[in-house]
């Protein structure tokens, strides 16, 4: 820490230090007499360490973010939006009805890309120099859209294709001939307010725990039940939704499958605003995919030759429901990325503050 004192105190990333380590010629190898497995790791101590040691004076904490009424409220605006498009679709019939639905849509979709680009489901690492440790392009937007789509028009269409169906479109009704389940789709909506809510703890907590930790392992262990419970807490929340939804529109809560979507857009939301957006892209497309094959052989069934395609779901779907596909899917890669997050969102690089735009 002496020797590159200066070199910890300009650099703005962990991964600065590393390669000014490097530079230096400190390899692997060098970094495990100091009790890391790497470069990288060995960096990630002294970014965490820089102005605390020796006679270097202690820094201001990390500034915590503070609660603004512009997010605040655009967090709740999807909710508010949903909910008025599922009463304008009960309360209209034919093309009326499309067109209120139409409508709904296009407005929640602009309400919930207004509160991703502000507030605690933001990005907070684009003004950081430099690359991000973990970061890589990935597109997370077209499959969010897929499963929150199946979660309204999935389970009927398999239910259907399952029966020989669908003998016609969607009337925007529970018991239609390709029956919807809105419920768990409000329910999500208005789950955004209490994950920019959690969100926000999260961050606040981990800023003040950077401020106070003297190393990795220390900061490691005090986030990590935090992440826990922050999860808990918005599953916590989206239960609570979910039931009240269901009770409201008479429908199943369908608790599996729409606890299991909601923990896999949270957890992947997290990372995207920590700057790891690699695995949430890969995951969600791996979720994706496996609903859009379910659906696909089904149909692919009903060819000469081909009925066996449709075994899987079958066994699937006979003693549980059509909400166990979504529900598996889901929430395998809910744990997936609940696994990864414990790995990546404990590490200090991923809540140091950006630095200030020169």
């Amino acid at each position: 820490m002496h020797r590159h004192r200066e070199l910890c105190e300009r650099a703005v990333d962990p991964l600065e230090i590393a390669a000014g380590l490097e530079a230096h010629g400190i390899t692997d190898r060098t970094a495990a007499r100091f009790r890391h497995r790497d470069v990288f790791s060995l960096a990630e101590e002294m970014y965490a360490r820089a102005s605390r040691d020796g006679d270097t004076p202690l820094p201001d904490p990390p500034a915590t973010p503070r609660v603004r009424a512009g997010w605040a409220l655009l967090s709740l605006l999807p909710g508010v939006l949903c909910a008025a498009a599922v009463t304008a679709v009960h309360l209209t019939h034919g093309q009326s009805r499309m067109l209120a639905a139409a409508a709904g849509a296009l407005a929640v979709a602009l309400a919930l890309r207004a509160a991703l680009r502000r507030g605690p489901l933001s990005r907070t690492d684009a003004d950081r120099p430099g690359p991000r440790p973990g970061a890589a392009s990935g597109r997370t937007a077209p499959w969010t859209v897929w499963l929150i789509a199946y979660s309204l028009l999935g389970n009927g269409l398999l239910d259907s294709a399952l029966a020989g169906g669908p003998d016609a479109l969607p009337t925007g009704t529970a018991d239609g001939p390709w029956p919807l389940t809105v419920a768990p789709v409000l329910a999500l909506a208005l789950a955004c307010a209490p994950a920019a809510w959690t969100a926000h703890l999260f961050t606040v907590r981990t800023r003040r725990r950077l401020g106070a930790s003297r190393g990795l392992e220390d900061f490691a262990a005090a986030v990590r039940p935090l992440l826990l419970g922050t999860f808990a807490l918005f599953l916590g929340a989206l239960a609570g939704l979910l039931s009240l939804c269901a009770a409201v529109l008479d429908e199943p809560a369908v608790f599996a499958q729409a606890l299991a979507l909601g923990s896999l857009l949270f957890l992947a939301r997290l990372l995207i605003t920590h700057g790891f957006t690699y695995a949430p892209a890969v995951v969600l497309t791996a979720a994706a995919t496996i609903e859009a094959a379910a659906l696909a052989t089904v149909f692919a069934s009903r060819l000469s030759g081909l009925g066996f395609l449709a075994t899987p779901v079958e066994t699937l779907v006979a003693p549980w429901g059509a909400g166990s596909v979504p529900a598996l899917a889901c929430g395998v890669a809910a744990l997936t990325l609940l696994v990864h997050a414990t790995r990546k969102l404990t590490r200090a690089s991923a809540h140091a503050p950006p630095e200030p735009a020169p």
